[in-house]
């Protein structure tokens, strides 16, 4: 199927929704799947935002700025997933209590505003990945318009590039709490400590990169297109420098550089299981 066809496909999937709220986070995929329903659908579609201490104020604006320039309606509802033990205590099924939230509230926003679905911006290449929100979804009735029009990671940021959108080379952004090593609380000092250190590296011109939270040591990923860069003295001591003014004890650069979802990597295999098992 060519990628014609493909957009022709997801343009059909979503008017045969007829009205829709979207999961909106702001990262390409989402913000695709708004603009997108937003062209096809016009004031039938609400995208929303999630807001908590685990949303980095950066990416709430970014994703607010991109909905005005686009005049996608928008409505931002809180949500407290630190205060369920569940999620805070950062096991491997803390994805799947945040997103369990999420469309909860965004159920009652549905059947209050009279919409017909709720959808999200899962792409093609997500189905193979460890995202436990995914079950959050499908318990909750979410549709995945990309999935079924046969849209891959590569698929989406090609269209967005061809509608002239300025998020279709937007790096990959999570939620604060998957920097934290799983097993240690997410904390809103925790969540803080993240975001300033991601902020203090993005002022200094990294663009693809993590701050990974391992209590007092923060592991540090770049993009290896961006190491050589960085890799200096003067460099790698500012970042140490302003890392612990912000409460590390200990700085740390991962030589494999930026990949997603790294803390994965830490999680046996028997609670991947049981995490795929929710729901």
């Amino acid at each position: 199927m060519t990628l014609a066809e493909k957009h022709d496909l997801l343009s059909q999937r979503i008017a045969e929704l007829g009205s829709v709220l979207v999961a909106y986070s702001g990262g390409a995929d989402s913000a695709y799947l708004a603009y997108e329903a937003h062209r096809v659908l016009g004031q039938e579609m609400l995208a929303v935002i999630a807001d908590s201490p685990s949303l980095p104020r950066t990416q709430l604006a970014d994703a607010l700025a991109f909905a005005g320039e686009h005049g996608i309606p928008v409505k931002i509802i809180q949500t407290d997933e630190l205060e369920n033990p569940e999620y805070a205590r950062n096991d491997a099924s803390r994805c799947f209590h945040c997103k369990d939230e999420l469309f909860a509230e965004m159920e009652k926003l549905r059947a209050a505003l009279g919409r017909s679905h709720m959808a999200y911006g899962m792409n093609l290449d997500d189905r193979g990945d460890f995202r436990p929100g995914q079950k959050a979804a499908l318990l909750h009735g979410a549709v995945a318009p990309l999935v079924e029009a046969g849209l891959t990671k590569a698929d989406v940021r090609a269209l967005a590039k061809e509608a002239g959108l300025r998020i279709w080379d937007k790096p990959a952004s999570a939620c604060l709490s998957s920097r934290i090593e799983y097993g240690l609380p997410v904390t809103r000092e925790s969540l803080r400590k993240v975001e300033e250190a991601e902020e203090a590296l993005r002022a200094m011109g990294c663009r693809q990169f993590r701050v990974r939270s391992h209590g007092e040591l923060a592991r540090i990923e770049i993009a290896r297109e961006e190491m050589e860069r960085v890799l200096t003295v003067e460099k790698m001591l500012a970042i140490s420098d302003a890392l612990k003014a912000i409460g590390f004890k200990y700085v740390a650069l991962d030589c494999e550089g930026y990949r997603s979802g790294s803390m994965n990597a830490l999680l046996p295999v028997d609670a991947i299981a049981s995490a795929k098992g929710l729901a």
